[in-house]
């Protein structure tokens, strides 16, 4: 009996499940763990003296956990999901409160709460649900035809901008930023509301770079050197442009790069220059298609839902993974300054995958809806 019972709720979820969207996200978690391998066996083997497969084993784990996270969450009832997002908000936002508190610091930037197990970074986990808070206050009923919400989303905002800066994280910040700034836009905000906040934002970091050289001299320094190479180091990223330029279009071959071992935290915040180097631009240009695919099937099914929490949330989400994406690749093309920023799926870090499998479940979850809505 209850086997019958599992087979029709897993019938049930393969046929209201977008299958392309899922495919898509199967297809990147078997490639994180493909190029976890790659990247970090000569790490593990030759710099820690650990066996070769070491860091794969860890990613492994957290490959595992992280898919069942996004199953559980994608098969959960959308209302349910709906109903308890804001609370887990709650939660994970009282987490990034911990982290100047208690936090690890490394290389001078405190993001991290040492679980002894593993470290976790609250605002990996933190990004979905700040997505569906802001939603949520910006589809209430009581604020339907008022302004007053956008001021609120902008608090909503300005919590998070201040506990990152404080860290400090650039990335994450301008992440966090871009994002909301989607999300608003889509909403329906007007520009002018958008030109004040961006103006406030930049008047903000100029005068506490500025006020507070000591805390955020890196930040100024990676700005200085991203404009002006001459006046600074910019080793890592100029490192990883000569690797993805050496690799060309068909690459040196796996495991024959050598950037993993020039750049410390490539098999992370360089993961898109590694697969570059010894894969070719065929590789990645076949990563960026994938994630662009999964963004377009999100767009399109935003069009049939009616619903404006699940339309605005989906805006947000796919911004929010299409965004972090090429803030990676910007930083390892030298586009953008260098900041700490993984590849969603694909980088090593079990926050950072934990924090995709949130994202992919609660994607998979609302796409869902038209079908259901059919098989009704």
């Amino acid at each position: 009996m209850q086997i019958n019972l599992l087979n029709t709720k897993l019938n049930h979820y393969w046929r209201n499940i977008d299958k392309n969207i899922l495919v898509g996200f199967l297809i990147l978690f078997f490639l994180g763990l493909f190029f976890s391998f790659s990247s970090t066996s000569s790490l593990a083997g030759e710099r820690l003296n650990k066996a070769y497969y070491f860091f794969f084993l860890k990613h492994l784990i957290f490959t595992i956990l992280a898919f069942f996270i996004m199953f559980i969450i994608s098969a959960m009832d959308i209302s349910l999901l709906k109903k308890i997002s804001f609370q887990i908000y709650i939660l994970f936002f009282f987490l990034l409160i911990l982290v100047p508190i208690i936090g690890v610091e490394v290389k001078g930037s405190k993001r991290w709460l040492d679980l002894y197990f593993f470290r976790l970074q609250p605002i990996e986990l933190l990004k979905p649900f700040f997505i569906l808070a802001l939603v949520k206050i910006l589809t209430l009923k009581k604020f339907e035809n008022s302004q007053i919400k956008y001021f609120f989303a902008f608090l909503l905002l300005i919590s998070v901008i201040i506990l990152l800066i404080d860290q400090p994280d650039l990335g994450q910040t301008i992440l966090i930023i871009g994002s909301w700034v989607a999300t608003v836009f889509v909403s329906g905000v007007s520009l002018i509301y958008i030109f004040i906040f961006f103006s406030i934002f930049i008047i903000s970091l100029g005068s506490l770079l500025f006020l507070l050289p000591e805390k955020f001299g890196y930040i100024i320094n990676r700005l200085i050197t991203f404009f002006d190479p001459s006046k600074g180091d910019n080793f890592q990223s100029s490192k990883a442009l000569e690797a993805i330029k050496q690799g060309g279009l068909k690459g040196q071959g796996m495991g024959e790069g050598i950037l993993k071992e020039r750049v410390p935290e490539a098999h992370t915040d360089y993961i898109i220059a590694i697969i570059s180097e010894e894969y070719g631009s065929l590789a990645s240009i076949i990563i960026v298609i994938i994630f662009l695919y999964i963004v377009f099937r999100i767009i399109k099914n935003t069009i049939s839902i009616n619903d404006d929490f699940l339309k605005l949330s989906l805006c947000g989400l796919a911004s929010l993974l299409i965004f972090q994406t090429f803030i990676h690749i910007g930083v390892n093309t030298n586009l953008l300054p260098t900041t700490g920023m993984t590849l969603p799926f694909l980088s090593y870090g079990g926050s950072s995958l934990i924090g995709s499998a949130i994202l992919a479940g609660v994607i998979l979850n609302y796409t869902k809806i038209k079908l259901e809505t059919n098989d009704k």
